[in-house]
């Protein structure tokens, strides 16, 4: 494989719109995560959450150097990750930003447990993760954070929330199995004939 010398790249030869606009084509899956302990917490919605490695159970998370998030993660060496589930749009929203609530105040309106580490993790999340911080590159204006997985919380719902095309979506594995049966099974199947 030929790697191109960093020196010989063109910068900025993508605009920023143009990337922007490619991955709003990628459906991400939506997740809160949360640093800092006792008091001094934040957190913030995500879709760059991604596995790492099943041995050792590793995730991978991006995260803005300038979010509020990062130097508590850098100094506490933990974060948790908590997938949302499909009708926790309100927590993506406030933790996105959306009615100027910061830090602690986000954690409002939705019951929060203290994990191992000391981070918050949301009582019925689809999967509330508690990392342990192994690695963080930083690359432009992100850190690429490695997370080792010390304890897991799933629950036995099943309905997901995404992002898509700027917009929260609902993956629902119930309902979305009965809509491809509608569509994909000849009428006169779905009839009972």
């Amino acid at each position: 494989m030929n790697v191109v010398p960093r020196d010989l790249m063109t910068e900025n030869a993508v605009s920023s719109a143009d990337f922007r606009g490619a991955m709003r084509h990628l459906t991400g899956g939506v997740s809160v995560i949360t640093a800092g302990r006792g008091k001094d917490i934040t957190g913030m919605t995500v879709t760059s959450v991604s596995s790492f490695s099943v041995d050792p159970p590793t995730l991978i998370v991006s995260i803005n150097r300038d979010a509020s998030s990062f130097p508590l993660i850098r100094r506490h060496g933990a974060f948790g990750v908590n997938i949302l589930a499909a009708d926790q749009l309100d927590i993506a929203e406030r933790f996105a930003g959306k009615g100027g609530l910061k830090g602690a105040d986000r954690f409002a309106g939705a019951r929060w447990v203290t994990a191992v580490s000391g981070v918050p993790l949301l009582v019925g999340a689809l999967s509330a993760v508690d990392c342990e911080v192994e690695e963080i590159f930083e690359r432009h204006s992100h850190g690429i954070i490695i997370g080792r997985v010390r304890d897991v919380r799933n629950s036995i719902r099943n309905a997901a929330l995404a992002y898509w095309h700027g917009q929260y979506v609902t993956v629902d594995q119930d309902e979305d199995a009965v809509r491809l049966a509608d569509v994909s099974l000849p009428s006169h199947v779905r009839r009972g004939i």
